[in-house]
Order: structure tokens, then C-alpha cells, then sequence
């Protein structure tokens, strides 16, 4: 479904996967499959992600008393469909809400481009009921996980340049800590206290395939990044 259409009433859901037989994890995690993070920990699985966005649509229709002027845009790649799935709960909740979403390219407003000039140029697409601008809108930004909180400072760069919201609220399915900026979301799913050295990665059925997870896990020799860049 393309950003800027009305979502459909329901959305497919997927069997979680098993735990491998034999297998022993910390209470609250599943071990990963995944060949390419050894050692890697399911911290959120399908069932959680699902609750903590419902739970961040209930907090932003009661936050802002309802959902008249909301316009929720995801920040790509995972963020876009988070915010999908944010527009389906919100139809459900608040039926005034007309169910659109939209996708805001942040790649030419990174503080990083002189060290990465070489980048692909995603689209802004913007709600088609918006007639092109922002102006006095009640803006979420959505995102996968907050770290540093560079990529929400070049989001907010690019926001001025679709007009002057309202207010703009942020929407993170999880918080990383370790902030760079003093940037700080208003809705989370998942506080989640890391070490730099660790990597977070969010993987979502339809962007991925497979079953919805956060997976946690320690960086890859050599690496002193985390998963993502610093977001």
C-alpha cells in the first residue's frame, strides 16, 4: 500500500517462531536464528511490537484529545511502515481519523554527508489531504529506534521546508539511550538500555518478511557503530 492512501481495516498477522529446542535465554528473550548476529537476543517479539504500537495509538488520540489536524509521517526505511501500522490502530480508535500517512526523506539534511556523500535520495510523500503543507498540523514523526538522536534533528530540518506545524511529536518503537542531542520522544514502545558496542535491529514482516522482532546484539569486530547509523 502506498504512503498517502487509506489503510485497510485489518492487517495479516504471522505465527511467531519457535524457540530451538534445548536452547537456554534470560527470561523475556528467544534466542535468533539468524546466522548473521551471533549471539543476538529477541528483546520485543511479534505479540510485544503489536501491543506497544496499539498502546502509542491510544497515547497519541488521549494526548492530543482526539485526532482531528494529525499527520503522521515515517521516517524510511521501518519507520514508513510503522506509521502504516500506527494508521490502521488510529482508524480504529478515533474514527474521525482519516487513516492517511506519509513518508519524510531525511538524506539531504544529515549531518553526516561529508563523510557518506555518496547516498540514495528517498521521496516525501505527503498525505494527499494536505494539499502540500504542514501548516498548523499536529505532526508525528515515527521512527524504529532513537539513539543518537541525529536522524530527528535532520528530520525537523526538513519539516521547515513543508511548512510550520503546529506542534511536532516523535513516536519511536524503541529508545536506545546513549542521545547525542537533546532530542527526546514523546511516545515509546520500549525503553531499552544498551551499550554503544551493541547493535538494535528492528525487523518487521513486511519490510523483512519473516515474523516481527527487536533483536539486540553485540557489534561485529572492528564495528563502532550500532545497527542503523546513528539515529
Amino acid at each position: 500500500m502506498n504512503p498517502g492512501s487509506r489503510m485497510p481495516e485489518s492487517s495479516a498477522t504471522h505465527q511467531p517462531s519457535a524457540t530451538p529446542a534445548g536452547s537456554a535465554t534470560p527470561a523475556g528473550t528467544t534466542q535468533s536464528t539468524d546466522p548473521s548476529t551471533a549471539a543476538a537476543r529477541t528483546v520485543l517479539g511479534e505479540a510485544d511490537i503489536a501491543r506497544a504500537l496499539t498502546r502509542i495509538a491510544h497515547e497519541i488520540v488521549e494526548r492530543n484529545k482526539g485526532a482531528a489536524d494529525l499527520v503522521l509521517l515515517g521516517i524510511p526505511t521501518r519507520g514508513v511502515q510503522l506509521a502504516h501500522r500506527l494508521a490502521e490502530r488510529l482508524v480504529q480508535i478515533e474514527p474521525s481519523f482519516n487513516g492517511e500517512y506519509g513518508t519524510l526523506d531525511v538524506t539531504m539534511y544529515r549531518d553526516d554527508l561529508r563523510r557518506q556523500p555518496t547516498r540514495a535520495v528517498g521521496q516525501t510523500l505527503l498525505p494527499g489531504s494536505l494539499d502540500g503543507t504542514i501548516d498548523d498540523k499536529v505532526v508525528v514523526l515515527v521512527d524504529d529506534v532513537l539513539f543518537s538522536g541525529r536522524t530527528i534533528r535532520a528530520a525537523l530540518d526538513a519539516l521547515n521546508d513543508l511548512g510550520r506545524p503546529r506542534v511536532v511529536q516523535l513516536a519511536a518503537l524503541v529508545d536506545r539511550g546513549h542521545r547525542e542531542l537533546p532530542i527526546r520522544a514523546d511516545y515509546v514502545g520500549k525503553n531499552l538500555p544498551t551499550s554503544r558496542s551493541e547493535r538494535v535491529r528492528v525487523r518487521l514482516s513486511d519490510v523483512d518478511g519473516g515474523v516481527d522482532a527487536v533483536v539486540i546484539s553485540g557489534a561485529s569486530p572492528g564495528s563502532t557503530s550500532a545497527q542503523g547509523g546513528a539515529r
